[in-house]
């Protein structure tokens, strides 16, 4: 397996056109995954779409299985009161929904909610809110509780269980090929992801290189992961660490974006050159396998649900849907996830910020973007990132989102105050714990 592996990926994401082989369908199949991001395009749009990964715990602080007794099956049964859409595998229950909000769990039962977009975020604070409460009732049973951390409370990674859906079962097997950080990732880690318009590619383009380069501060001042493989954690900002080493082929930097040339078709061909690890049938159902989408799809065209999978099947910092999701920030509480959103929305939807922030992007390389992970990995807000202290840049950026926010959305400066309240203190949630 891992030699099968490890020689696909070499001449596979990120390769040359002579590495490439015969795709007579590349050229169709590059052109229908950049129409699906020109479709994306919300010329007039401000919205943001949050989703915040928690741990359901026991009364002794260990996570929830998924098939347990009271488990995480019986949470979603019992949320199917609230949420009554249902998404179905064979006979087991994989998540719930409603207009607006998905519920869904990933690899190892941590429990997510999808929800929005929202126009404000007194709107996200109430759909969040209402799913806490509607967890908690559910909890009940085994007097447990929600946790929000950015790495499993309790468990070493390797003593957690998969869900029962083959997708997973597939990534677990190509992952563990290659470090032992891809099984970490889908078994342990949990994460606040937030998502943004874009206008047109030009947008796009700006939106993807701002939040590529702020990746390692928005990691440090969303640390929240004080716990690794059952013990103290080792440095800050652990996810940083998962994510860097899970899989080169399709995690941290997204390739060739801070390139002058970069653009909706640059990503199509990142897309078609990694590996796919899963492979969805015309009905839907996963099947191993490790090509490039490009050579799966060498032939005949990709559909809408194919161009869907396989954009779901990076994980890149900053990922490219018909959004723009920004991927570093630790799980956390919905206060904190809130203050995350509205330094997102208050940098990347004021144009002055933005403008700004891109320009100081143009003079930098994905190297410089790795040596500020690792910088913020080794010495949390004492180091240096981009020349300047970290604590300094976390500053700035919440200057600018106050002031960004007060000129499209000037009730909603309040929301920055918890994490806003950590920076100026140069601590985190993690520190804190």
């Amino acid at each position: 397996m891992q030699q099968d592996v490890f020689s696909r990926r070499c001449g596979a994401a990120g390769g040359s056109d002579g590495r490439r082989g015969a795709q007579p369908a590349r050229e169709r199949n590059k052109a229908a995954i950049v129409s699906y991001f020109e479709q994306g395009a919300k010329p007039d749009a401000r919205f943001v779409g949050i989703e915040l990964e928690r741990f359901l715990v026991d009364s002794t602080g260990e996570p929830l299985s998924y098939d347990q007794p009271h488990g995480v099956r019986d949470v979603l049964e019992g949320l199917r009161r609230h949420y009554p859409h249902v998404a179905m595998h064979g006979d087991d229950i994989l998540g719930v929904a409603k207009d607006g909000a998905n519920v869904t769990i990933e690899p190892a039962a941590q429990i997510e909610l999808s929800a929005g977009p929202f126009v404000s975020l007194e709107e996200a604070r109430r759909a969040f809110e209402e799913f806490d409460d509607a967890l908690a009732e559910q909890l009940e049973a085994v007097c447990g509780r929600i946790v929000a951390r950015g790495y499993d409370p309790a468990l070493r990674a390797a003593d957690k269980t998969l869900i029962p859906k083959a997708r997973y079962a597939y990534m677990s097997e190509y992952l563990s090929a290659i470090s032992p950080w891809g099984p970490r990732m889908m078994r342990a880690s949990a994460s606040t992801q937030v998502s943004v318009d874009y206008r047109d590619e030009a947008d796009c383009v700006k939106k993807m290189r701002v939040a590529a380069v702020l990746a390692p501060l928005f990691a440090l001042i969303c640390d929240n992961a004080p716990v690794f493989e059952g013990g103290a954690r080792p440095h800050p900002c652990m996810r940083t660490e998962i994510w860097k080493f899970c899989d080169p082929d399709r995690c941290n930097t997204p390739p060739r974006v801070l390139d002058p040339s970069f653009g909706f078709s640059s990503y199509a061909d990142y897309i078609l050159d990694t590996p796919a690890i899963v492979r969805l049938d015309e009905y839907g159902e996963a099947h191993y396998d490790p090509r490039p989408f490009g050579e799966i799809y060498a032939e005949r065209p990709m559909t809408r649900a194919d161009v869907e999978h396989a954009l779901s099947m990076v994980f890149p910092d900053v990922r490219l849907k018909s959004y723009v999701e920004i991927r570093p920030a630790d799980s956390m509480p919905v206060p904190y996830a809130l203050a995350y959103a509205a330094l997102i929305k208050g940098l990347f939807y004021c144009d002055r910020c933005l403008e700004s922030l891109h320009a100081s992007c143009l003079q930098l390389d994905a190297s410089q973007i790795d040596l500020a992970k690792e910088a913020v990995m080794a010495q949390g807000y004492e180091a240096r990132v981009y020349g300047r202290d970290a604590g300094a840049l976390a500053d700035d950026l919440f200057a600018m989102a106050r002031q960004g926010l007060a000129s499209i959305a000037p009730h909603e400066v309040g929301f920055l105050e918890p994490l806003a309240s950590l920076v100026a203190r140069r601590t985190t949630l993690a520190d804190e714990a």
